[in-house]
């Protein structure tokens, strides 16, 4: 592991701010590290309110969107709402369906078919609109591209209002609105919203005209918080006041089909992580295995009993899920090895029998093993398909780009694409892929990195500074759980391997032969050898608590170790 340790701040700002907050330098730098540098900014970041949230109607079309959507009610008109078949457009489409039929009832839900249809908008999907008299549709997660489905609904006299949270090309669709923040010509403050916030948006916008306050929206905020999770998207902003309240509504009235996925956890409340880790990857199975419809059925359930049958029923999907990708996972590994590339700059595998919903998992895994550049290919129709996943800091859409002549089309971003191409471009895609990266990367990126906020004496962690440290809650990108360093630790005599195959690493460190912190080390067993007979060493660590026998004590959580 590379550690790396985040530049330090400036002195003044953080000696002011410690000042005006009446708090330590480390928890002032801390902040500062994450954009924080006024009182008002702290107030905003340990207090969000629902009265930061925006005003709808700075967003560029909001006008038109509210307009068209109230016209179809008064005219009696059918909507279909529209969305992708992951946790972003299945939530988005829960919460516009739900928040709709409360007071309107033609409405209808269409997610497309991973297999059969693909990412978005869908000439299927419009057919089914037209087919069953549907004249508007409310695209979410998807649509700012879609200018030749947009054109073909238009002719059929279906109009669009799009909600997306994806960069827009250089022309955008035809639709009568295109809510995104990301629209050039778009003011809206904050540009950082997933496709089910910019969901949320609009019904927040709709409720004015029912004379419905942001009160009246926070049942439908658990569904907001599950996509923010699931979409790794900044919890900055709005997303935090979002994801803040909807952790709230999940841990104490979710909705039924949420409540279904989680009533048999023993955690006693949930975390940004455990929706990432439980709930996202129980939903997203759905698509994956079968078809994103199930997603939404479970969603919008409102009988409980009738959620936990759905619910189980995803939790099968589930556990095919995880079957597949062990096994394919299993199969791409001793790929690598029989071919002899465990040295290469890139990971390239095929099977023509992969499961195509789960190759994209399987590209991540291969990233634990082999940290660089990864690509998957199964067979899709009379075409190789395939997820890419990339290393911090390499941008895997350009170095598609550069190989683009062998493929039939690509797209994604820097850490993530998918990609299609003809089997006898295989071999020569994958030896131009090598290629360009070999060329490109730099070379220490292919060393996994831990971020590091700050080095701190294991004097400074007392109880109080982690009660502040948990007010940083909810955790996520651009305001990561933070991370320190400290050196000149000792074990007390107490480390040892602990799990079933002696993994995981258990310990007890000391600094200046003060009271230390029991710890663990997650699959860090092999580095007890470091630590025995009071090696000196340093540690990569986060403090957390740990429970045992009704007992809570704070703990470190050691990221990585190495000799002082």
């Amino acid at each position: 592991m590379r550690w790396t340790l985040k530049p330090e701040p400036n002195s003044e700002t953080i000696s002011q701010l410690a000042s005006e907050l009446n708090v330590d330098t480390l928890i002032a730098k801390l902040l500062v590290q994450r954009g924080i540098s006024t009182y008002e900014d702290a107030r905003k970041f340990f207090r969000p309110s629902l009265d930061d949230l925006h005003d709808p109607y700075l967003m560029k079309d909001m006008d038109k969107a509210v307009e068209r959507i109230e016209k179809a009610i008064e005219n009696n008109e059918n909507i279909l709402v529209f969305g992708d078949y992951d946790v972003d457009g299945t939530t988005a489409v829960s919460l516009m369906s739900s928040y709709l039929r409360s007071f309107y009832p033609n409405v209808a839900t269409y997610i497309p078919d991973r297999y059969n249809e693909g990412y978005g908008v869908s000439y299927q999907g419009i057919d089914f609109a037209d087919d069953n008299g549907f004249s508007l549709i409310i695209a979410l997660d998807c649509g700012v591209k879609s200018i030749e489905h947009v054109a073909y609904a238009k002719a059929k006299n279906i109009d669009f209002v799009i909600c997306d949270h994806h960069r827009p090309g250089d022309v955008l669709p035809d639709a009568v609105a295109v809510l995104d923040p990301k629209r050039e010509d778009c003011q809206y403050p904050y540009d950082e919203l997933c496709g089910c916030g910019v969901g949320f948006k609009l019904i927040q916008a709709l409720a004015a005209n029912r004379n419905q306050t942001i009160e009246d929206l926070i049942p439908y905020l658990d569904l907001v918080a599950t996509a923010i999770a699931a979409d790794i998207v900044p919890i900055t902003g709005e997303n935090r006041v979002l994801a803040k309240f909807g952790l709230e509504v999940i841990n104490t009235n979710p909705r039924p089909g949420i409540k279904a996925l989680i009533q048999n956890l023993k955690r006693k409340t949930l975390t940004i992580t455990d929706v990432v880790f439980v709930i996202a990857p129980r939903i997203n199975a759905a698509g994956r295995i079968r078809h994103g419809n199930y997603a939404v059925e479970l969603l919008t359930e409102f009988d409980l009993e009738q959620a936990e049958a759905f619910a189980a029923q995803i939790e099968n999907f589930n556990a095919d899920r995880r079957e597949f990708d062990k096994q394919i996972t299993e199969e791409a590994l001793q790929q690598i090895i029989e071919n002899n590339e465990e040295n290469r700059f890139t990971t390239v595998v095929y099977q023509e029998d992969w499961h195509k919903g789960v190759i994209g998992i399987v590209a991540s895994r291969l990233t634990e093993t082999y940290y660089r550049p990864t690509l998957v290919f199964t067979k899709s129709g009379d075409k190789l398909a395939a997820s890419a996943r990339s290393v911090k800091d390499f941008d895997v859409y350009n170095a598609l780009e550069a190989c683009s002549e062998h493929l039939e089309q690509f797209g994604g971003h820097m850490y993530a694409a998918g990609m299609t191409l003809k089997e006898e471009n295989y071999e020569k895609f994958k030896d131009a892929f090598e290629r360009v990266v070999s060329e490109t990367i730099s070379r220490d990126l292919l060393t996994p990195e831990i971020s590091i906020d700050a080095e701190v004496h294991l004097s400074e962690i007392t109880p109080k500074f982690f009660r502040i440290l948990k007010q940083f809650e909810p955790f996520g990108p651009q305001n990561m759980t933070p991370i320190f360093i400290t050196g000149a630790l000792t074990d007390s005599g107490y480390a040892k391997k602990i799990g079933g195959n002696e993994e995981h690493l258990k310990l007890y460190v000391k600094q200046d032969d003060a009271d230390g912190f029991g710890a663990v080390g997650f699959g860090l067993g092999d580095k007890l050898s470091l630590i025995q007979k009071k090696q000196s060493f340093a540690a990569v660590f986060s403090v957390d608590e740990n429970e045992w026998n009704g007992t809570i004590s704070l703990q470190l959580r050691i990221r990585d170790i190495k000799n002082d």
